[in-house]
C-alpha cells in the first residue's frame, strides 16, 4: 500500500523505482495499469491525484498504447494453459494490439500490424524468434519476445516491473542490454526492482521506497550510496560501481 507518495517523471527521463518485497512497488504497478485506482484526502482532493502524460481520465486500451508493460507475471499469464503457451512468437508479438494472450479469430490483423510486430522484434534483436512457440523458448528470450509486444505500439515509455525474474546470469544481462537499447532510442524507462544490479547505466534518478513511502528521490549515484538503500533493505552493506552498473557488498565488519 502507498502512502502520501508524490512522483513526477517526465519524458524521456529513466528513473528506477528501488525497494525491498512489501515496500509498495506493485502497488505502484497497479495504478499505472489502471488496476487500482488512488485516493486523495484534505485540499489533495480537489486535484486528480494520478495523471499519466498529463491526463487524469484514460481508456485502459488506449493507455496500453501509450506505455509498455513487461514483468514475469505478464510472462505467467503467457504461459498458464497449454493453449496458451504454444502461441507463435509474432503472435505474442500482435497480440499487443488487442491486450490479449494471443491471437484468436476474432482479431483483424492487418499487414500493417505485422509489419509492426516483426519491426518490434528486429528492434530488440529477436525477429529469429518470430515463428517460435513461445513454450519453446527459453525464460530469457520469451522476455524479449514480451519486450517486443510492449513496444510494438511505439510507446511513449516502457514499464520494468521485476523484469529479471527467473532469468540466469548471461540471460539478465542480454535482457538488460535490450532494455539499454531501447532507453537509448529515446523511450522513457521505468525500471521498478529490487535488484540494484539490473539498473541500467542510462537510468539518472533513483527512487527508494519503504513501507509505501518515498524516503529518498535524487540523483543515482547519490540516492545509491545514500543512507536510505541501506535503511529501506536493512542493511548494512556498501555500493560499488562498475561499469556504470552497481552492486551491493558485504559491509567491512567494522562498519
Amino acid at each position: 500500500m502507498l502512502d502520501s507518495l508524490n512522483l513526477t517523471i517526465s519524458r524521456g527521463e529513466h528513473v528506477a523505482i528501488v525497494g525491498p518485497n512489501g515496500a509498495g512497488k506493485s502497488s505502484l504497478i497497479r495504478l499505472l495499469t489502471l488496476e487500482d485506482y488512488p485516493l486523495a484526502a484534505g485540499e489533495a482532493a480537489d486535484e486528480p491525484p494520478l495523471r499519466l502524460f498529463g491526463r487524469a481520465r484514460w481508456d485502459a486500451a488506449e493507455l496500453r498504447s501509450r506505455m509498455g508493460i513487461v514483468s514475469a507475471d505478464v510472462h505467467d499469464r503467457f504461459t498458464e494453459g497449454p493453449w496458451v503457451a504454444q502461441v507463435p512468437g509474432l503472435d505474442v508479438v500482435l497480440s499487443g494490439f488487442f491486450a490479449s494472450r494471443g491471437v484468436f479469430a476474432h482479431h483483424e490483423v492487418t499487414e500493417e500490424m505485422r509489419e509492426r510486430a516483426r519491426d518490434a522484434l528486429i528492434r530488440v534483436g529477436a525477429i529469429h524468434l518470430a515463428p517460435a512457440r513461445l513454450d519453446r523458448l527459453s525464460t530469457g528470450e520469451a522476455r524479449r519476445v514480451l519486450i517486443a509486444r510492449a513496444l510494438v505500439h511505439t510507446p511513449e515509455a516502457l514499464v520494468l516491473d521485476e523484469p529479471t525474474t527467473g532469468l540466469d546470469v548471461v540471460a539478465r544481462h542480454r535482457f538488460m542490454e535490450q532494455v539499454r537499447r531501447v532507453a537509448r532510442e529515446g523511450t522513457t524507462v521505468l525500471l521498478v526492482t529490487q535488484h540494484i544490479d539490473e539498473i541500467i547505466p542510462e537510468v539518472r534518478r533513483a527512487v527508494v521506497l519503504r513501507e509505501g513511502r518515498i524516503i529518498a528521490d535524487g540523483p543515482k549515484d547519490e540516492v545509491l550510496r545514500g543512507p536510505a538503500l541501506a535503511a529501506a533493505f536493512g542493511g548494512p552493506f556498501r555500493v560499488t560501481c562498475e561499469d556504470g552498473y552497481y552492486y551491493v557488498r558485504p559491509a567491512p565488519a567494522d562498519s
